[in-house]
């Protein structure tokens, strides 16, 4: 990532996301690939992992996946909330009440079922939280279902409002939709919705600083994007979505098509709304995940759980240009608690995560500080390999490194 000091207008639009993030859920799912974390983590039930919430889909499919004991840690407690809220579910719904909340994205008899079966689970705060949401699970009105709702469900609204007033480019999207080989998705994206899509009206949108505020994506990030794409944040926007579209089965592509569709459906969906998934997590997987609302330093600092694994997605390009001391500090703390030859992944706007160059940790209690890159093992082939089928595909790079023991 390129040396970016903050300007006074990169200070504002730092206030502005600041300030959206502070009252906002942001995620109403995650928008990382489980699939090729799986891969990447190699989980067995020795395990622990450390996760960033976000959205809570992936926190449960690392149990999926077998590990042995999930730390689900998030400094935004409506995330936390949205986590517990599926974890209740998990343990009190039966399947299609469950699919209906979270894989459509609403239910007719939803203040009955929160009242009587969910809010007895949740923490104080999450109760609070949604004791005045229950119209986010409306069937009702423009913004219908949990995925219209949060910051990411803006997303949602604003395809649903383009679609709306472009026919034939909706036509084209379920087309699209309906595809079941990846020549015949290409066909489709090539002649009837790529030339009905880009335009100078949605490259100008995207290119906002405003509207990647909303969108979740903090200052320092999209001007990472915009250094690291020859046409920009518009550039970067377009290669991402037509490798998605023209290279990867849409079919599977749960991310993407939800906020096309407002919802999920049963065969495109996330690993957790499958029906034995399900079981599986309430017979018990469901008890091997830990949610916590803070700062992931202060938890790792207070664990007295060694961890194995950690997944700490894409923030570390905030942190490494607004906060670099408290990120050392994060990377001391992670060090302290890891296992020996632990394993982190992470993913990031810029192709090159040089915000690590001018990190220094302890790698043991009373040696000297070590240049972090010098104790970290990258295995760069993999994560290439999986970048290329990661089906969000929205981060310049993705990374799997090892503790040196």
């Amino acid at each position: 990532m390129p040396n970016l000091s903050p300007t006074r207008t990169d200070r504002m639009h730092q206030r502005l996301f600041d300030a959206v993030y502070a009252r906002s859920l942001v995620y109403n799912a995650c928008w990382e690939d489980p699939a090729i974390d799986r891969i990447a983590l190699d989980l067995s039930a020795k395990d622990t992992v450390l996760v960033i919430t976000s959205g809570g889909c992936n926190v449960l499919d690392y149990a999926l996946a077998g590990a042995g004991r999930v730390e689900a840690v998030d400094a935004n407690p409506r995330q936390t909330a949205l986590l517990e809220l599926k974890l209740a579910g998990i343990r009190h719904l039966e399947y299609d009440d469950f699919f209906a909340l979270f894989g459509e994205g609403s239910h007719p008899r939803f203040r009955e079922l929160y009242r009587d079966s969910l809010r007895a689970d949740l923490s104080p705060f999450a109760q609070r939280w949604w004791d005045v949401r229950g119209s986010w699970f409306s069937g009702n009105g423009w913004r219908r279902g949990l995925y219209f709702h949060g910051l990411s469900g803006l997303v949602a609204r604003l395809m649903r409002t383009m679609l709306a007033t472009r026919p034939r480019l909706r036509r084209g999207v379920d087309q699209l939709l309906a595809a079941t080989t990846l020549p015949e998705q290409q066909a489709i994206y090539d002649r009837e919705v790529a030339p009905r899509l880009w335009g100078p009206a949605l490259a100008w949108l995207s290119s906002r600083r405003t509207t990647m505020s909303l969108l979740g994506v903090p200052w320092t990030q999209a001007r990472a994007v915009e250094a690291s794409h020859s046409d920009g944040i518009a550039g970067f926007i377009r290669s991402s979505i037509e490798h998605v579209l023209r290279s990867l089965p849409i079919w599977t592509n749960y991310f993407w098509t939800v906020y096309l569709r407002g919802a999920y459906t049963r065969t495109c969906c996330p690993e957790y709304l499958r029906p034995m998934n399900f079981q599986a997590l309430k017979h018990g997987l469901v008890d091997r995940i830990h949610p916590h609302t803070g700062y992931l330093t202060d938890f790792m600092r207070s664990t007295q759980q060694p961890i194995s694994r950690f997944v700490l997605l894409d923030h570390m390009d905030w942190m490494g240009t607004w906060q670099p001391h408290a990120l050392a500090d994060e990377w001391q703390a992670l060090f302290d608690c890891a296992t020996p030859g632990a394993r982190v992944i992470f993913r990031s706007a810029a192709p090159e995560p040089t915000f690590l160059d001018t990190i220094a940790v302890r790698p043991h209690a009373g040696v000297p500080a070590v240049a972090l890159p010098d104790l970290l093992r990258f295995n760069r082939g993999l994560a290439d390999d999986l970048h290329r089928l990661d089906r969000v595909h929205t981060y310049a790079s993705f990374h799997i490194a090892d503790l040196a023991a």
